[in-house]
């Protein structure tokens, strides 16, 4: 396990005895940034194909292709699926299956956790006929650009709790209120109570932090001060012991695994085991599988109210999934003082924008404790990778 972006951003701060909507993929992507082994950055941004011409900037940035896969399952139909999983009979917030005995919904392993280890698996087929001096074709570069566009995606799909269960379509069916505005709890999930949290960022965080590597990967936007607060307040210090437990992977029964726990699987059509739910995608350095079913708990603990099985919030109308690819349509949501925007008369449902539901979400860091882990998790697989097997830095 590669653990040294751990170590540079926590070097002077360790005692001497880390699906959403486009904020939330481009905070994801911009904390992976942070972390990248700077021998990382030449060949992802070879095969991202864009050099950044500010000298005083990283090499090239990963946040700006963070939505690209949402843009594109609209042209590969076939991607759709990829985004999410869901297992049969799993009905948060009353039974939580991770899959439990019928398996998942769907065909079998077409979902995030199988993309993302099959993307991970053609990259690094990439890379290592890249260092054997293989010339790459047009359709291997093309290959290999479209691969990392997606993991960057998926890494981020599979921390929004809501892409892992498949009931009401990951909360797209189910009508509720944030702050009087009619919306579904999955765009709860994916913008509103994001969006919130970057409006409500305390001011301090307005200026830059003493870490150099955290500023240098910042882009000027929006959520800069919000990504710092995750920064300063969870990475760097609440939640710096817990790093390594991120990154950790148990080995399953019958895993992907080699001596160096990096064997991957290179096509669309990757081996199926019905003993170990884990096995089909998880070895000793990348484990989707273990890491989901700890997310996928949330449904049943706080991301699914309870209320929402009562009959008297049901409904067999559905508000539509609200899905953004811009920051500022975001958060045009939410006023500066952290209010819902809309002049419609206030329409009739559950409200999530309490102390009981997003309060207590904001309380412990939910949303930002997710993102910070994606952040963290995608970091350590794109350096193992693409950083050349060194200790420097």
């Amino acid at each position: 396990m590669r653990l040294f972006p751990c170590t540079l951003l926590l070097a002077n701060l360790v005692p001497s005895a880390l699906a959403w909507g486009a904020a939330g993929h481009e905070i994801v992507a911009t904390i992976a940034q942070i972390h990248l082994h700077p021998s990382a950055l030449p060949l992802i941004c070879s095969i991202l194909n864009y050099t950044s011409p500010n000298p005083d900037g990283p090499q090239c940035h990963l946040a700006p292709v963070a939505t690209w896969a949402d843009r594109a399952r609209f042209r590969m139909r076939w991607s759709a699926p990829l985004h999410y999983v869901g297992a049969i009979g799993d009905h948060p917030s009353e039974t939580c299956l991770f899959p439990g005995t019928q398996g998942w919904a769907g065909h079998k392993d077409q979902n995030v956790l199988g993309a993302i280890r099959n993307v991970t698996g053609l990259l690094d087929e990439f890379v290592k006929n890249q260092r054997k001096g293989i010339h790459a074709g047009k359709e291997e570069l093309a290959m290999a650009n479209e691969a990392l566009k997606f993991l960057i995606h998926f890494m981020g799909d599979m921390h929004q709790p809501l892409h892992l269960t498949g009931r009401d379509r990951g909360g797209n069916g189910d009508k509720v209120l944030f702050d009087g505005r009619q919306t579904n709890l999955h765009s709860v999930w994916d913008s509103y109570l994001i969006a919130k949290a970057i409006r409500t960022t305390p001011r301090k965080y307005n200026h830059p932090l003493a870490d150099e590597r955290v500023e240098y990967s910042l882009r000027g936007t929006v959520y800069d001060p919000y990504l710092r607060q995750i920064m300063a307040e969870g990475v760097l210090k609440n939640w710096t012991h817990e790093i390594p437990d991120w990154l950790s992977c148990p080995t399953p029964k019958g895993a992907l695994a080699t001596p160096q726990g990096q064997q991957r699987i290179f096509s669309w059509g990757w081996l199926i085991s019905d003993r170990d739910p884990a096995a089909d995608t998880d070895d000793e350095t990348l484990c989707p599988y273990s890491w989901a079913k700890e997310i996928h708990a949330l449904n049943c603990e706080v991301v699914w109210p309870k209320e929402l099985d009562q009959e008297s919030w049901r409904s067999s109308s559905e508000a539509g999934h609200e899905h953004f690819y811009s920051v500022d349509d975001e958060l045009a949501l939410i006023s500066n003082q952290g209010a819902s925007v809309d002049d419609l008369v206030k329409p009739k449902g559950l409200e999530l924008d309490t102390p009981k539901y997003a309060g207590v979400i904001a309380k412990r860091r939910l949303i930002e404790r997710l993102l910070a882990q994606a952040g963290v998790r995608l970091a350590n697989e794109l350096n193992l990778l693409f950083a050349e097997d060194d200790n420097t830095i």
